[in-house]
């Protein structure tokens, strides 16, 4: 199978998050997209402000009607700060016979070098880099001399080549949480169960939290 791995804080899951997904599950023709909530990003340090189960929960709710989405829990059971190459490798042993597609975001894609042990992400699986129509180009981004020489030429073309195309859906994570916290509507920005469950349990109403 191939498998593209999506990861993120996911606190909450939007509609982008799913826009994405499904633009990389059709052009890359995954077999299966793999949702993937860390348990602390290693760029934010801190607990996010939905609990792990909980971000579970609603990305279940809003992957549940997709046959070839997919929820894992690896790394919120796991705990403690999520590295990316420590993830793929421990996905890579269970899925010794699939092929792992990592799928980066253009800021993501950018910041690569800066992670822990980026050589190691590059080998434990193929990178899927997401282009947004009228936003970004993927072309110029592996020009960037710091991610230029981590990919090499072959590899950079190769990225601009299969890269996922979306459109531009600017829905953001925090925005969802600060419009909570200020009282307004989250319709239609983020599926409906996951609209309710937020409601349900009285997620992001403090702006503490934001």
């Amino acid at each position: 199978m191939r498998i593209g791995v999506f990861g993120g804080s996911f606190d909450p899951v939007h509609m982008g998050h799913l826009i994405v997904a499904e633009c990389c599950r059709e052009q890359a023709g995954l077999d299966q997209v793999l949702f993937l909530p860390a348990a602390v990003s290693p760029f934010k340090q801190e607990s996010p402000p939905a609990d792990g189960r909980q971000r579970l929960e609603m990305l279940a709710l809003a992957t549940g009607g997709h046959p070839a989405f997919a929820v894992s829990p690896e790394e919120i059971d796991r705990g403690g700060t999520s590295y990316t190459a420590e993830t793929l490798e421990r996905l890579g042993a269970v899925h010794a016979s699939d092929e792992l597609l990592l799928i980066l975001g253009p800021d993501s894609l950018r910041s690569l070098p800066e992670w822990r042990n980026p050589e190691r992400i590059l080998t434990a699986a193929r990178l899927l880099a997401v282009e947004r129509i009228g936003i970004d180009d993927l072309a110029a981004i592996t020009r960037e001399p710091k991610l230029a020489g981590l990919l090499g030429p072959d590899a950079a073309s190769q990225l601009v080549e299969t890269r996922a195309i979306c459109p531009a859906i600017e829905i953001r994570s925090s925005d969802l949480r600060a419009a909570i916290a200020s009282g307004k509507s989250i319709r239609y920005r983020t599926p409906r169960a996951v609209e309710l469950y937020i409601a349900t349990h009285g997620l992001y109403r403090q702006s503490g939290g934001l």
